[in-house]
C-alpha cells in the first residue's frame, strides 16, 4: 500500500457529514467520443464542492491524445480535476497500453494516510481495478473509501465483486467505509452478494431501487453504485440533466454520508 505523509488533522473539529460523488468520466469524452470536455466536466464537479469524489476511466497519461487536443492539460486527468479544490488524489492504474493508461482516482479534501490499487481483471479482455483508500477525517480513527470499476461480462462481476467482499472482511469491523463507482450491475445483483459484508446502498435506502445512471442524457440503467458500512446515506441525486447530461456516458451519482 502507498504511504502519503499529509498534514495532521488532529487538532481539526470532527467531521459527521461528508459529500460525495462518483462519475465515470468516459476519459474526458462526450458519448461516442465525438468531443473532448474534460475542462467542461471539472467546471461541473467544482460547483458541487463534494469531500470526495470517486473517478472512473480516468487517464494518467495519453499521447496521441496530447498531441492531437489543443485543450489536453500538461498533468494527469485526476490531477487536472483535483486542481486547488482537492489537495489530495489517488490514482490506481487499471489499463496501460504503448501510448498511455487509465484507471481508477480518488480526490479528497482530507488527508489520504494510505491507498492500494488492486487488480481484479479476469482474463485478458478488461482491465479493471479496486482502487482502496485510507483518509483521515476528523474524529474517526481512519475512513475506508473503495473507488470500483467492474466488469462487462456478470460471470466476471460476481468474481469481482467476490474480491471486494475480501478486501471489506479484512477491514476493521467498526471503520466507516464508503464504496462507489461503476459496477456496471445492469442486472441489479451486487446488493445481494455485498448485504453480506453489511454494505447497504444509497439509493436503495432511500428509494428502494439503485439508481437509473445510463446512458446520461436518458438514464435506463442501473451501473453506478455508492454503498457503505458504519455510516448513513442522505439525499441522494442522479445528476442527468445538463451539464452533466452530456459531459459522459454516465450521469453522476451524489449523496451525502453522516458518520
Amino acid at each position: 500500500m502507498t504511504t502519503h505523509q499529509p498534514a495532521p488533522t488532529e487538532l481539526a473539529g470532527a467531521v459527521h457529514s461528508l459529500k460525495i460523488l462518483t462519475v465515470n468520466t468516459h476519459k474526458g469524452f462526450t458519448a461516442l467520443n465525438r468531443r473532448f470536455i474534460l475542462p467542461e466536466l471539472r467546471d461541473a464537479v467544482r460547483t458541487l464542492s463534494a469531500d470526495m469524489v470517486f473517478l472512473q476511466e480516468v487517464h494518467g497519461t495519453h499521447q496521441h491524445h496530447a498531441k492531437r487536443y489543443e485543450d489536453w492539460p500538461p498533468t494527469p486527468q485526476y490531477e487536472f480535476l483535483a486542481d486547488s479544490m482537492w489537495p489530495q488524489f489517488a490514482y490506481g492504474r487499471n489499463a496501460v497500453y504503448p501510448h498511455g493508461d487509465h484507471g481508477n482516482a480518488l480526490l479528497s479534501k482530507f488527508p489520504i494516510l494510505r491507498h492500494e490499487n488492486l487488480d481484479i481483471s479476469i482474463g485478458t479482455q478488461e482491465q479493471r481495478g479496486l482502487l482502496h483508500s485510507v483518509l483521515d477525517v476528523p474524529g474517526h480513527a481512519e475512513v475506508h473509501a473503495i473507488c470500483v470499476h467492474l466488469g462487462l461480462r456478470e460471470i466476471h462481476r460476481k468474481q469481482q465483486l467476490g474480491l471486494l467482499c475480501k478486501v471489506l472482511d479484512r477491514l476493521p469491523s467498526d471503520a466507516p467505509v464508503i464504496v462507489a463507482g461503476d459496477f456496471n450491475d445492469w442486472r441489479k445483483r451486487a446488493d445481494g452478494l455485498l448485504a453480506a459484508s453489511g454494505l447497504k446502498e444509497a439509493f436503495v435506502s432511500e428509494h428502494g431501487a439503485p439508481a437509473k445512471s445510463f446512458p446520461a442524457r436518458w438514464p435506463l440503467l442501473c451501473l453506478d453504485r455508492i454503498y457503505v458500512r458504519n455510516a448513513t446515506t442522505h439525499h441522494p441525486q442522479v445528476l442527468s440533466t445538463r451539464p452533466w447530461s452530456h459531459l459522459s456516458d454516465h450521469a453522476p451519482l451524489a449523496v451525502e454520508i453522516r458518520l
